[in-house]
């Protein structure tokens, strides 16, 4: 068989130059691969038809590749990884005779080895720049990789606990059967476990592999300044429920003026959430004192709506069916023209204009009955 018939049932892509690197010899491999016939390509620099992208073919010329070299040509809008050895060959004199390639197309390879190499560049990113920990272990549990910023701040060495058994470290923190469930295919989360001085939260994910292998991967986060800032969070907002409580008492006190005489002076803005709390207040005052008289002072507040109005009437109403007697006092003007606007029907409800009038009516009352 003739070496030319060798080439074209080669393979491998073959490719050969003379010293002046012009196209001398270009199998059916080489058609298919960068799709241009062997006519149009012999007898052309090698630059021209197979152009380089920010590399040079002359290259070639410094030796026999012991190993192959990736070189990237252009072919139209994109660029294919042609991965090949050279082979020089040379007279008698030592002189450069010819360069022979042996190569294939190694785009979707070295696509996979950059991405590959980008996901190792994130991922050590993430782990050296982030709080978390990052770890994997066996079908037992036993560490095979252990490593982040987050179990350097805790003051564990990187792969510390490689070979040993997650389960039998970590088993104080009641999360073993969890974490069995995990080793057999179940994905999982722990929330708020302290070890080592820190609060974490650890997310378990099972993978398939054979014995020996990962079996399931970890990422556990340092949540400790997270907890500590929800736990006062938390503090602040039941010390402001505690506040408004305290100020819900001053702003509607309730007094008992005399034996069985409850006051309630009302000061400031009325609105329709207030007064259903005045309501609140003054039914669980008039139930535990068992008072027969309940006086609601408005001389400190000059305007309601109508909605609020009607739920003052309404709170008159409530009391009586509680047996005590709802006075009304210090009306202002313009909340009398409200209540008259409503058609409410004030007939059964004592008014006064001053608490002292209204307090003398309880006490008359008071000694008839």
């Amino acid at each position: 068989m003739s070496e030319t018939s060798k080439l074209e049932g080669a393979p491998l892509v073959v490719i050969e130059v003379d010293p002046g690197l012009i196209v001398t010899a270009w199998n059916r491999r080489a058609e298919l691969v960068f799709g241009t016939d062997a006519a149009a390509a012999v007898g052309r620099p090698l630059d021209e038809v197979l152009p380089l992208a920010g590399a040079s073919w002359r290259a070639l010329t410094d030796g026999d590749g012991e190993s192959p070299r990736v070189w990237p040509v252009r072919k139209g809008e994109a660029t294919l990884a042609f991965e090949a050895w050279s082979q020089v060959g040379r007279d008698d004199d030592g002189r450069l005779r010819s360069v022979r390639l042996y190569g294939h197309d190694a785009s979707a390879r070295a696509a996979d080895e950059a991405r590959a190499a980008l996901e190792s560049t994130m991922l050590r990113a993430i782990k050296e720049n982030l709080d978390i920990a990052l770890w994997a272990t066996d079908e037992h549990g036993v560490f095979l990789y252990q490593d982040g910023k987050a179990i350097v701040d805790a003051g564990i060495t990187p792969h510390q606990f490689v070979g040993l058994n997650m389960l039998e470290l970590y088993k104080d923190l009641g999360n073993n059967p969890l974490i069995e469930r995990a080793l057999q295919g179940e994905p999982a989360r722990t929330q708020g476990a302290e070890a080592h001085g820190v609060v974490w939260d650890t997310y378990y994910i099972p993978m398939a592999g054979e014995p020996g292998e990962a079996r399931l991967v970890g990422v556990t986060l340092n949540v400790t300044e997270a907890r500590r800032a929800e736990i006062e969070m938390r503090q602040k907002l039941e010390l402001i429920e505690r506040q408004q409580e305290v100020i819900r008492e001053l702003a509607t006190p309730i007094i008992e003026v005399w034996d069985g005489v409850l006051t309630m002076p009302i000061v400031g803005l009325i609105d329709t959430a207030r007064t259903a709390e005045i309501m609140e207040s003054l039914l669980q005052a008039v139930t535990q004192t068992r008072a027969r008289f309940a006086i609601l002072d408005l001389t400190g507040v000059e305007v309601v709506d109508t909605g609020t109005a009607s739920h003052l009437i309404r709170m008159i109403q409530a009391i009586r069916l509680l047996g005590t007697e709802g006075i009304l006092t210090g009306i202002h003007p313009t909340i009398a023209q409200t209540i008259v606007a409503l058609g409410v029907d004030l007939s059964h409800v004592a008014v006064y204009a001053k608490l002292r009038d209204a307090l003398k009516h309880c006490i008359q009352a008071a000694r008839k009955a």
